[in-house]
């Protein structure tokens, strides 16, 4: 157990000073996201570059990056740091690609978004994505061709 620091925060001071609810403090460290210690009488305590690793993961959050992957990114740095500038450069490399994809596919949808739904179809006769038949119901419920990770 850590020794009391002055530099350490409470929950509710770490809450308020990353900007987040308690709660979701007790979520991101019940997924392995951030960690606190607990003191003689039992409350929890953040250090204070814990709110770097909350700023890290509030911005990948932001840009559609799944708390799987960021756990993942924050738990390959070494002794599972507070990611310093480099880190996030590295770190937004790495998802840079897919951001790309995502991007792509939602401008691809956007693009279509007034004539199509993704087919189950509304327009049969103007549809570039047809589906005689119902085709692509046997692929499974929902639209199939717009989100091919559907």
């Amino acid at each position: 157990m850590r020794g009391k620091c002055k530099t350490d925060l409470s929950v509710g001071e770490m809450a308020q000073r990353a900007g987040v609810a308690v709660s979701t403090l007790h979520f991101y460290e019940a997924e392995g996201l951030i960690t606190s210690w607990r003191n003689q009488g039992n409350q929890r305590r953040y250090a204070r570059e814990v709110l770097r690793r909350v700023a890290v993961i509030r911005v990948a959050q932001r840009a559609g990056i799944s708390l799987a992957v960021i756990r993942d990114a924050l738990k390959a740095l070494p002794n599972e740091r507070t990611p310093t500038a480099e880190d996030w450069s590295k770190l937004s490399a790495r998802w840079r690609a897919d951001l790309d994809q995502r991007i792509q596919r939602l401008t691809g949808l956007r693009d279509q978004l007034d004539g199509c739904i993704g087919c189950g179809c509304l327009s049969m006769g103007v549809c570039p994505l047809r589906n005689p038949w119902d085709e692509l119901g046997r692929q499974g419920p929902g639209a199939r061709l717009l989100d091919p990770e559907g």
